[in-house]
């Protein structure tokens, strides 16, 4: 996954915590929208093992 990639999805999640919602998606939509096949396997991959990121407190935060 591409470093630009993985910032964005980080920081969607970390303005879903705050309750941003909107802003998370304005966010991570165009990385996941431009992602090639391989690439949107491993967001796919990386949003399963992530959940807490985006739900939990921080402390959950990998």
């Amino acid at each position: 996954m591409r470093p630009s990639t993985l910032r964005a999805l980080r920081r969607a999640a970390e303005l879903t915590r705050q309750n941003n919602f909107t802003e998370a998606v304005l966010v991570a939509e165009p990385v996941i929208l431009t992602a090639d096949v391989d690439e949107a396997a491993e967001i796919r991959r990386w949003l399963t093992d992530h959940v807490a990121d985006f739900t939990g407190p921080k402390e959950n935060r990998s």
